[in-house]
């Protein structure tokens, strides 16, 4: 085919030829050995040799195969077509739903058929269990750098045109790990005139690569988790690059400020009080402004909650707080901060003994606020970061003055009182 694209053409034929993917290729060689092929799920992000590895197997065994798309092929025309074959190659399995996928558990129980799958998604969830448990799952990884290179240089002698090194080493860091990205590079720099080629033009030269997002997979968990844990590290250059990740990958700028309102509240909490209101206004400035304008208000955001002292005393108080209630549930309200809205919960006592706070200097008065089963109990625990030391001062200094006589309620302290 003259039209045929550079990373059909070039398709390893064995697996000697093949690059990448080391630590499964003793599977791989085993598997050719054996008498019986397994069905297989072959994991990994885009263009790192899924399809092409499920082929070789395929191919090994001289037994019939057949070659499908899920998105391409529905699974009454895969009724129709697979009734001679022994060995289904089957790309994004992932596309199927659930009951679909219900279809290949007979087929594989009875032995009627080798089903070779690939997936880009976690099969933990986007493959029934069922089905998983009937599949050896082969995790594939992105190539590196050198492995890019290594296929680059192999693309360029394909096409019997000179790349300069340096410029096949741009273009496999542009591609991000996937073979097939980089070959279209290698494809579309080989018709560039000479000069185009050299590694100091070819940047201005190239068509622009969208980084690939995956909002259903893991690198979109992976990349959010990356972002959350450089804030939560004060690492502002980290936290950039993760939110640059996503920006560029795709990713609803609404869901990055969703993640920041929680870091600010998690991660930096009562150390810096501002940080939720300044990761709230985010949320509102990216829905006003959208994109692409959006990306200046969440990398201030970002920014200013890595640089932000510290403190998940909220966080950890209230999950300490939850675990008391599960473990013995709750008890109950104290009856003096009970409101007695009947005749009859005044008989039973429902706020007697209630000191109201305002009527006091400084709005404080000591009393018991937990039930007596819990009162002993401390769930909130100030850390020394920001803000808190000075609310925890203040806290400890109203404890301290409640040893002194109070003023009773209702009474205007004096100036020296406060």
């Amino acid at each position: 085919m003259p039209n045929k694209p550079l990373a059909e053409s070039m398709r390893p034929q064995s697996l000697d030829d093949f690059v990448g993917q080391s630590h499964i290729k003793q599977r791989i060689r085993a598997m050719m050995a054996a008498t019986r092929l397994p069905s297989l799920l072959f994991f990994g992000p885009p263009g790192c040799g899924k399809s092409t590895l499920a082929l070789l197997l395929a191919r090994h065994t001289g037994r019939p195969f057949a070659r499908f798309s899920a998105p391409e092929t529905g699974i009454a025309a895969l009724r129709k077509q697979i009734a001679n074959l022994e060995i289904i190659v089957l790309d994004e399995l992932h596309r199927y739903s659930k009951a679909q996928q219900d279809f290949f558990l007979p087929l594989l129980e009875n032995g009627d058929i080798i089903l070779l799958a690939t997936t880009t998604e976690n099969p933990s969830f986007s493959v029934t269990n069922q089905l998983l448990s009937r599949l050896h799952v082969l995790r594939l990884r992105g190539l590196n750098l050198a492995e890019m290179v290594q296929i680059a240089q192999k693309g360029a002698a394909h096409l019997h045109e000179y790349i300069p090194e340096e410029s096949l080493d741009l273009l496999g860091r542009q591609a991000g790990g996937d073979a097939r990205t980089l070959l279209n590079l290698v494809e579309y720099t080989s018709k560039l005139d000479p000069k185009e080629r050299d590694p100091n033009n070819l940047s201005a030269a190239l068509p622009e690569i969208v980084a690939r997002g995956d909002r259903d997979g893991d690198s979109h968990y992976e990349l959010i988790s990356g972002l959350i844990k450089s804030i939560r590290g004060s690492d502002p250059d980290a936290s950039l690059y993760y939110l640059a990740c996503l920006l560029e990958s795709g990713e609803d700028p609404k869901f990055v400020a969703r993640r920041l309102i929680l870091s600010a509240s998690e991660d930096v909490g009562l150390a810096d009080p501002r940080a939720m209101p300044m990761a709230v206004a985010c949320q509102q400035a990216i829905e006003f402004l959208g994109m692409p304008e959006g990306f200046i208000p969440l990398a201030e955001t970002t920014v200013y909650l890595a640089l932000a002292p510290k403190s998940n005393s909220a966080y950890a108080g209230y999950l300490a707080a939850m675990q008391e209630i599960r473990r013995n549930g709750p008890k109950p309200v104290p009856l003096h901060l009970r409101n007695a809205s009947t005749r009859l919960q005044k008989e039973w006592g429902y706020g007697k003994g209630y000191k109201y706070p305002h009527a006091f200097p400084e709005s404080w008065i000591e009393q018991e606020y937990l039930p007596p089963e819990v009162r002993v109990r401390q769930f909130y625990h100030p850390k020394q970061q920001g803000e808190e030391p000075r609310l925890q001062t203040w806290l400890q200094a109203k404890k301290r003055s409640a040893k002194a006589p109070q003023p009773g309620p209702g009474k205007i302290p004096r100036k020296q009182d406060s």
